[in-house]
């Protein structure tokens, strides 16, 4: 039997206009043609072995892991992070720090709870919204808002952290955060399965006139488990984001990332570190949208991937007509660190006008014997100086992440899954 109906989707909890929302979605769902690898869009994907009927509905059972092991929080336990919320496959099950934000008029929790919630949900996700998008409209359990008011800094880090406990099982998480016109805040969005869970995460970012967000996703799913994330950005005049992810998990991990700078002199950076081992395959599809004139992005994506892992960037530099004076650049490079891993790499720009600065590189390679004989040469074994290089490589990743609380535990978890392939390969 289908769960994924209309009526399941109208009978989730929340007020009247959030339930026909979800209706409406459910029905467009029903309505459209699974994807496939044929699209340019799915194309290198893993689409053809998706089978939503594998899954059901998660329940309200799953059980969130203990505080100790969300590194990039706890360990930041020293004041960094502001307020922590945290999320079990639709539901909110704990927070702390919340009571200390409502003071400088900053909101962190149910969308609903928010006067303009019916306008906020999908004012930027909706202008690029695909299947999977819609399928999130018509199940996300609890959509999340963090909303920091105009002329607010927050001085400390943000943490969300989604959990999905239910094998199985399938659920939507959905984080909107809207900074206003010159505001800034920090946030960090944690993501972690149990199993053979479905994720399908759709996060908004709004950037208001000059103002400044900074967020990161660190992605640590269960091997079983597939994601299918679409991230949206909009970013106003003069306003700043630097947004990154940390992908290391899931069996199948697919992200959809789309940067739209709207305002004159609007900046986008975006960062990423992935790295996949066994049979994982990451994949990654990210599109820079200069819809303004002045506006800038700056996109590095660094990966690894061993055993017989994939990877997967296709990337778009799109620059319309009136854009005249963007300075856009792209860059992605892979290391493949075993004869039967792939990575492939597609970077791809669409200028509409002659005033820019462009650029796109991409690279796939092994580690670089010179620079592992060199390391030999002075007494460093081996394996010690792989792991050196392959560290070294994600560095300019990692040093650019801004939520710095996160930047040991990213290392951290990086370097245990090269010690855990290498391991199993010796």
């Amino acid at each position: 039997m289908n769960p994924f109906t209309t009526d399941a989707a109208r009978s989730l909890p929340g007020p009247g206009w959030l339930a026909e929302r979800r209706a409406v979605a459910a029905e467009r769902f029903a309505a459209a043609d699974p994807p496939t690898a044929a699209a340019e869009e799915w194309r290198y994907s893993a689409i053809a072995d998706f089978d939503l009927a594998a899954y059901q509905l998660a329940g309200a059972d799953a059980s969130f892991p203990p505080d100790g092991t969300w590194a990039g929080v706890d360990s930041a336990a020293n004041g960094a992070v502001a307020a922590v919320l945290d999320v079990a496959d639709g539901r909110i099950v704990a927070s702390r720090g919340l009571d200390e934000l409502s003071k400088q008029g900053v909101q962190v929790g149910p969308l609903v709870d928010a006067s303009d919630g019916a306008e906020v949900l999908g004012s930027v996700a909706d202008e690029a919204s695909d299947y999977f998008t819609v399928l999130n409209d018509a199940f996300a359990g609890c959509p999340i808002l963090v909303d920091v008011p105009a002329g607010v800094t927050v001085e400390g880090v943000i943490a969300v952290r989604h959990y999905a406990g239910g094998v199985g099982a399938a659920t939507f998480p959905r984080l909107v955060v809207r900074v206003g016109s010159n505001g800034s805040a920090k946030v960090l969005d944690m993501q972690r399965s149990a199993g053979s869970a479905l994720v399908v995460p759709v996060v908004e970012l709004d950037v208001g006139q000059a103002a400044r967000l900074g967020y990161v996703n660190l992605q640590q799913h269960d091997h079983r488990a597939w994601q299918i994330a679409a991230h949206t950005a909009r970013v106003e005049r003069d306003a700043a984001l630097v947004a990154a992810s940390v992908a290391l998990g899931g069996g199948y991990a697919r992200t959809r990332t789309d940067t739209r700078l709207v305002g004159r002199g609007a900046s986008g950076d975006l960062l990423s570190a992935y790295f996949g081992s066994g049979d994982q395959i990451l994949d990654f599809r990210t599109y820079q949208d200069h819809a303004a004139p002045d506006t800038t992005s700056n996109l590095l994506y660094k990966g690894a991937v061993g055993d017989s892992a994939r990877s997967v960037y296709t990337g778009l530099i799109r620059v319309r007509p009136n854009a005249r004076g963007t300075n856009a650049f792209q860059t992605n490079r892979n290391l493949k660190l075993s004869e039967d891993a792939w990575a492939e790499s597609v970077p791809n720009l669409e200028i509409e006008n002659n005033d820019v600065r462009c650029s796109h590189a991409s690279a796939v390679g092994p580690v670089d014997p010179d620079q592992v004989f060199y390391l030999e040469s002075r007494g460093v074994p081996t394996p010690v100086a792989e792991r050196l290089i392959v560290a070294g490589f994600f560095d300019e990743v990692i040093d650019g992440l801004p939520v710095r609380a996160v930047e040991n535990a990213a290392r951290e978890a990086l370097a245990l899954k090269l010690n855990q392939m290498l391991k199993a390969a010796a």
